[in-house]
């Protein structure tokens, strides 16, 4: 897949493209049923097969005081398009300049003219433009002039819930990993570079940690404990991770330690990757590192029998 992170990096229209638009935050089902139509479409024309999607998140740049937590980095978002058989990806700089930009100037000079569409797929509730001002009529007689065709997808339900970004960030702050599976067709991930901490897992309470940071920006699952599948380089382990404060230790820094089961490598430096498939329970203060130790062991039996039958 080619990416384009300006429109002058476009030296000519692609050729009889399919193309789709979005903000595309966590690349759900609703997402994945675009890119599958747009497939279909160029399987049918022989065109391009095009995603036009936006850095950073549009409501980062509208609604700076409360940006919402995004449920995908760009390199997560950049790889799951990918795998979903997108040729191009268009990944426009958003700046209040260009949230001036009218319908009529967006479809006529980037949809048609910069990136030739000829077949645009778009969701039930897509509008562009300043105030969104071009909904999906709007398209459609855009499209009557200029000689394109739009494909209107309909919602993606999982039990009777319309999937979208906003329904599944509100899952995973209640920590419901099984219901924001179900929407995003995976597990939901995070993923960081294993950091120093303060080394209590292994010398203090007996089971070493992988550290990981989480910024303000991130979106912060439920503190808790989870049972996660742990990716390093081509390998996959099983694991727990707390995710909160630790208050056992009087620590007041959001964060997040992994243990990693039947695993004994320096790691410090490396990324990984966590996928988080159960919460177990409540991040909770203990007497101390005894206590605390018991209960972790609870933890480590209740999460084998929970990734036992998974593939990882």
């Amino acid at each position: 897949m080619k990416i384009y992170s300006e429109l002058s990096e476009i030296e000519r229209p692609f050729y009889k493209a399919a193309l789709t638009i979005g903000n595309f935050d966590g690349v759900h089902l609703g997402h994945q049923a675009l890119f599958r139509k747009v497939v279909e479409i160029s399987a049918e024309t022989g065109g391009d097969k095009v995603a036009l999607t936006f850095h950073p998140h549009p409501m980062k740049v509208l609604r700076p005081d409360n940006p919402p937590k995004l449920i995908s980095t760009l390199e997560q978002k950049v790889e799951l398009i990918m795998a979903a058989g997108i040729d191009h990806l268009v990944c426009l700089p958003f700046t209040r300049e260009f949230a001036s930009t009218t319908a009529t100037e967006f479809v006529e000079d980037i949809l048609w003219r910069r990136l030739g569409v000829l077949d645009l797929v778009v969701g039930y509730d897509y509008a562009c433009g300043k105030g969104r001002e071009g909904d999906i009529r709007f398209l459609e007689k855009m499209g009557s002039r200029l000689g394109f065709r739009v494909h209107v997808v309909p919602p993606v339900k999982v039990d009777g819930k319309i999937v979208s970004s906003t329904v599944i960030r509100e899952l995973v702050k209640k920590g419901e990993m099984g219901e924001v599976r179900k929407m995003l067709g995976r597990y939901y991930q995070i993923r960081g570079v294993v950091r120093k901490g303060k080394k209590r897992g292994g010398p203090v309470v007996g089971f070493p940690t992988a550290n990981l940071s989480i910024n303000r920006e991130d979106l912060c699952p439920k503190p808790g404990v989870y049972a996660v599948q742990v990716l390093h380089g081509e390998s996959c382990y099983s694991g727990v991770i707390n995710i909160g404060y630790n208050p056992t230790f009087g620590d007041n820094k959001l964060g997040a330690e992994v243990h990693i089961f039947d695993f004994n490598k320096d790691i410090y430096g490396h990324e990984i990757k966590v996928n988080l498939v159960a919460r177990i329970r409540d991040e909770k203060r203990f007497s101390g590192p005894e206590e605390l130790a018991s209960q972790i062991t609870a933890d480590i039996e209740k999460a084998r029998v929970l990734l036992s039958d998974l593939d990882c």
